[in-house]
């Protein structure tokens, strides 16, 4: 099994999916960020057009790669497998969702607050308006609340073990 855990810069991907690890047994945390980091370095100098942004997702092999690496993850450790990624452009969501799942079942949760509580979350770690993470969260907020982003799982004035059993309900039993 994939968890996907979408959902905006500041929104608690990273510590439900922490949280998570702990309550599924023998689970694995896949950070496709990482991903992100060597398909930059990799394409440094060569990226042109749509691939020429400040976002790594933007590059295409970024997208092959996250999959890949999933997949390879899959078949040799057969772990349930929760990967935390921001992932608001429909396209990219779509190409990497039908990717994991064409190796394991995949469910996609997207976790959701108003702007206001993902900005004071930010700051709470450290995060300036006007920086990378606060522009992509004000651009991201709105787009998650889309239906095709579903399943939602609100995050704004819960505790981090509501919504993980909030998570964990809505698994296949």
């Amino acid at each position: 099994m994939i968890i996907m855990l979408n959902g905006s810069f500041g929104v608690g991907k990273s510590t439900t999916a922490e949280a998570l690890r702990q309550r599924i047994a023998g689970s694995i945390i896949y950070d496709p960020e990482y991903v992100g980091m060597l398909a930059r370095h990799l394409t440094e100098g060569l990226r042109q057009g749509e691939e020429a942004t400040d976002d790594f997702q933007d590059i295409a092999l970024w997208r092959s790669l996250t999959v890949a690496a999933a997949q390879g993850l899959w078949r040799r450790y057969q772990r349930p497998m929760i990967v935390p990624m921001t992932l608001a452009q429909p396209a990219y969501l779509d190409e990497i969702r039908t990717g994991l799942a064409a190796c394991a079942p995949t469910h996609h949760f997207c976790l959701v607050a108003p702007l206001a509580t993902v900005q004071r979350r930010l700051a709470q770690r450290g995060e300036q308006p006007g920086s990378w993470a606060w522009q992509k969260a004000e651009r991201c907020v709105p787009i998650l609340d889309h239906p095709r982003y579903a399943q939602h799982i609100p995050t704004d004035g819960r505790e981090v073990p509501a919504v993980v059993e909030d998570i964990l309900a809505r698994l296949p039993r």
